[in-house]
């Protein structure tokens, strides 16, 4: 339902929710910690039910979209809808776009076995490299582990859930430069600053973790060296924040022409949950081998994630949904995969830098 100039702000708003969340619980955590009697984590699971019940009252007020107004039938309805979240009454160049896309989309019955089709090679390797990477940044052994992993650098136990509080205040900071920047300097440059700054920053705190715990894990910061680690850690969760942290949603959700989307929105989601899962299971089994060097493992993969960035992903700013294939049909080694009968809509230019 966004129109393309502001679809990556509006888009990261899924983003900008979690990072709230955690926020929000890291302060739970921080605040039912200094309960007496040991029943803080009951407080602090139970207040879980608050954004349920605010998801689906939302839910309830959620209009259909155009697009699948137009899938059901209901042309006349899509038309009004799309005057109406567009805010004029001339929507016939948009609205003819997604009629196309949509007689192209009923063409394809099968969009899970369509999806493997040469044609749609581009998107599916993009839609599982980009979850798949995000994940092997590392941002979720801060995340998830963040008091754990301050406690182990030297931080007491109060002092690791605050440094968690701290870590997530940035998270939500730093989301929001994305919403302001992503339209304005597009996915590619957000994508590979953010990569270079993560990439800097875990090989520092790699190496300052290693000057004083060496191999054996035994040491302990200087309080000096404690706040470089702190300041080190939240720099790279400011550069995931406005970067792989919300374009590794935005970007996958919109590379997908409307016959393939679901099926392509589905693998995004799933490869994410498995790699989160992975990620989250492996992190102190890793922590105890690699120690220090486990900064370094993430960093590799940052690195790798980042040229990859640099060689392969199109810029897909202010390109409306439907036509997001011509990106992919000037791309330097995408085009050879995308037929010229799948550039559909002849309305809108594509930014110059695609």
């Amino acid at each position: 339902m966004a129109p393309a100039k502001i679809r990556g702000a509006l888009n990261i708003g899924f983003q900008m929710a979690i990072c709230i969340g955690i926020l929000a619980a890291n302060m739970v955590n921080y605040g039912t910690a200094q309960m007496k009697g040991g029943d803080g984590w009951r407080v602090s699971l139970a207040l879980a039910a608050v954004p349920a019940v605010i998801m689906t009252v939302g839910a309830i007020f959620l209009p259909d979209t155009p697009n699948s107004l137009i899938e059901r039938g209901q042309s006349e309805k899509a038309k009004e809808m799309l005057q109406k979240i567009r805010g004029v009454d001339d929507v016939s160049a948009e609205f003819q776009d997604l009629i196309e896309a949509s007689e192209t989309s009923k063409q394809v019955e099968h969009p899970w076995r369509n999806i493997l089709q040469r044609r749609y090679r581009p998107q599916l390797v993009i839609v599982v490299l980009i979850p798949f990477f995000q994940q092997l940044t590392g941002i979720n052994v801060i995340m998830f582990y963040a008091p754990v992993l301050f406690k182990t650098l030297g931080f007491g136990d109060n002092a690791a859930l605050m440094s968690a509080v701290i870590s997530g205040f940035v998270n939500v900071a730093a989301t929001l430069v994305s919403v302001f920047t992503v339209d304005k300097f597009g996915r590619r440059k957000l994508f590979l600053q953010g990569g270079i700054q993560m990439l800097v920053c875990q090989i520092a705190v790699g190496a300052l973790i290693g000057s004083v715990f060496g191999v054996s894990g035994e040491g302990s910061f200087s309080k000096g060296m404690g706040n470089a680690a702190l300041i080190l850690i939240c720099l790279y969760v400011a550069a995931f924040a406005w970067s792989w942290g919300p374009l590794g949603w935005l970007v996958p959700s919109e590379i997908f022409p409307l016959e393939i989307r679901s099926a392509g929105q589905s693998i995004n989601v799933s490869v994410n949950m498995l790699f989160t899962f992975f990620i989250g299971q492996l992190f102190l089994t890793l922590l105890c081998h690699l120690k220090f060097g486990l900064f370094f493992f993430f960093g590799g993969f940052v690195l790798i994630m980042t040229l990859f960035i640099f060689f392969f992903l199109p810029e897909t700013k202010n390109v409306p949904i439907e036509e997001i294939n011509r990106v992919f049909k000037a791309h330097w080694f995408w085009g050879k995969y995308i037929p010229d009968d799948a550039v559909i809509g002849n309305h809108h230019v594509p930014p110059k830098d695609a």
